[in-house]
This record gives structure tokens, C-alpha cells and sequence, in this order.
């Protein structure tokens, strides 16, 4: 699809202003509270945007607040050490434990190469590990006022069904881009995503919700709330990313171990030639050791023992 096509696929109202006074005024006068929502601090938000990415917002809070209650800077963090950053990560259960490692090197690009000061751009805050577009973005948004707008699952969701707007990557860019008033990018980001998450959800409570939006809404005035389609989150239960966690948790018990008593740790049917056996072992610590997480050596086994492999955390 060209951008001449994408452009002319949808047209936002006429009166945007009004339409833009309407979200922000709904979102300011009654929204969820998340204590994130309450700081501009660079370093809070940035943990809880790392911490969103897997999580639902409610179970991020007590997860945000113990982890800044322990590593209240960027300087703590940075001075802290890696293998508990990501034991805190495994603890609650908070997605992909290399993102505690990025966000553990990026405090300390904070420190080191920026003097303990974030930087406030979505493209310079792109530098620091483990930061992406989105991310960035957000931090640039809440905590500088300072970001481009945003697209995500959410907001793009409302901008079809509110203006029709094609399921295309260009077009969702530039009607967001369009939408937001000039300067405004910290409460239009947190409005719209609101606004997708309590009223334009998968299943839409357009009334019950008070969504701002309505008189202008083409799913609301048609009744077609069709969307595009949003991937879901493959199950926690059984998958790899319970299991890199639980050797992460069980490696915290132990200086090292061998797999042959790794394994059985990990999940009560390991059997070393089965299916969950050794091959599938290797395979996540391989994943671990190459996330820099692990450590793996060969050593000689004891007596007529074959050699065996250990793994213990990377410190």
C-alpha cells in the first residue's frame, strides 16, 4: 500500500480539536491509577515499561514498588549484582528474565556514559540496552513530554474502529501521528491507551464506559466493532519461559550444578533420553548461556563417570 493510498483509506473529523479536548478531559477527570502514572521520573518508568511487557498492570505494581524499594536509582542498580536483578525477575514471574539484564546494563550506560542522566529522546534513548521504539517512546512520552505518538495493540484498535482507519502499519503511524495535539504526548499517550483498555477493548463497553468518542465513533455509529486481529500470549504454563525461569531459581539455590541433577529439578519427568531429557535440557541453557545468564563447563566425571556438564549463574 503506497502512503498516497494509506492517506486517503481515512480521514480524521473535522473538528479534532474538540475530539482531542474530549479524550483528555475523559481521562483526566476518572482513570486507572497506577503509581507509574504519578512520577516523571526517567528510571521509574522505564521499570515499568520493562515490566509491562509480559504482565498484566495489576500484578506490576507490588513487583514495581518492591524492585525500586531495593535498586532506587539507576546507580544502585547499576551497583547491584546481575545474578540477583534477574532472581527478582523470576521471582515475580515477570516474563523473559534477559530483560532484568538489559535493564541492568542500561542503568549503567545511564551511569556511566550519560552521567546519571537519562537522555530525552525517543532516538538517543534508543542507546541504552534493551530499549526499543516502543519503550523508548513511552519514556520519552512520560517522562519528558517528549515522545512521538503511540501504536500499539491498543491504539490501534480504537483508531479503527473509531476512523476507520485500515489495518496497515503506515496508516495506524499516521493517524496516531495526526491525532495527537502538538506537545501534548505525555496525557494523549496515557489517554488513548486508556481509552483503549477500559472502553474500546476486544469486547467494547462504549456506553457502560463513557467512551469520549462516541459522536464521532464509525464502530459506534454502524455497529460493526470488528478489529484487527490482536496475537495472543502463549500459555506461561509448561512453556520455555517457565522453565529457563525455574533454572534460573533453582541455580539461585546452589553455587553450581550438574544437568544430571539440574534436570530432575526442573521438572519431575526429566528423563535424560526422553523427550524433556537432556537434548531439551542443553537446549534452554544454551538459550541461558548465550542470553549471559549462565555459565556452562565440562568437567571429568568421578571414577568411570563420563564427563558431565555444570551450570551455575553468571555473576
Amino acid at each position: 500500500m503506497s502512503e498516497s493510498e494509506t492517506e486517503s483509506d481515512y480521514s480524521l473529523p473535522d473538528d479534532l480539536p474538540a475530539v482531542q479536548d474530549a479524550l483528555i478531559s475523559w481521562y483526566e477527570d476518572d482513570h486507572r491509577s497506577f503509581p507509574w502514572r504519578e512520577t516523571d521520573d526517567a528510571y521509574e518508568i522505564l521499570v515499568s515499561e520493562v515490566m509491562s511487557q509480559q504482565t498484566q498492570l495489576g500484578r506490576v505494581v507490588e513487583a514495581w514498588e518492591e524492585f525500586l524499594d531495593r535498586w532506587p536509582t539507576t546507580a544502585d542498580l547499576k551497583e547491584a549484582d546481575r545474578a540477583d536483578v534477574v532472581g527478582f525477575w523470576t521471582d515475580h514471574s515477570l516474563g523473559y528474565n534477559n530483560r532484568a539484564k538489559y535493564l541492568h546494563e542500561a542503568a549503567r550506560e545511564v551511569e556511566e556514559e550519560y552521567s546519571g542522566e537519562f537522555p530525552e529522546t525517543p532516538d538517543e534513548l534508543q542507546n541504552l540496552m534493551g530499549v526499543g521504539p516502543y519503550t523508548a517512546n513511552a519514556v520519552a512520552s512520560f517522562a519528558f513530554n517528549n515522545g512521538d505518538a503511540v501504536v500499539d495493540t491498543n491504539v490501534k484498535r480504537v483508531l479503527h474502529r473509531a476512523f476507520d482507519v485500515p489495518d496497515d502499519d503506515a496508516a495506524f503511524e499516521s493517524a496516531a501521528t495526526e491525532a495527537m495535539p502538538d506537545g501534548e504526548s505525555r496525557v494523549w499517550n496515557n489517554a488513548i491507551m486508556e481509552l483503549g483498555g477500559v472502553a474500546c477493548e476486544k469486547t467494547p463497553s462504549c456506553d457502560t464506559a463513557g467512551c469520549p468518542w462516541r459522536e464521532w465513533c464509525h464502530a459506534y455509529e454502524t455497529g460493526d466493532f470488528t478489529a484487527p486481529d490482536v496475537p495472543t500470549q502463549p500459555s506461561f504454563e509448561g512453556s520455555r519461559r517457565q522453565f529457563r525461569g525455574r533454572v534460573i531459581s533453582t541455580l539461585k539455590e546452589y553455587d553450581e550444578l550438574p544437568l544430571s541433577k539440574l534436570g530432575p529439578r526442573i521438572r519431575v519427568d526429566y528423563a535424560p533420553d526422553g523427550e524433556h531429557g537432556r537434548e531439551w535440557l542443553e537446549g534452554i541453557l544454551s538459550d541461558l548461556a548465550d542470553d549471559e545468564l549462565v555459565e556452562l563447563d565440562t568437567r571429568d566425571g568421578d571414577g568411570d563417570e563420563d564427563e558431565e556438564t555444570v551450570a551455575r549463574l553468571r555473576r
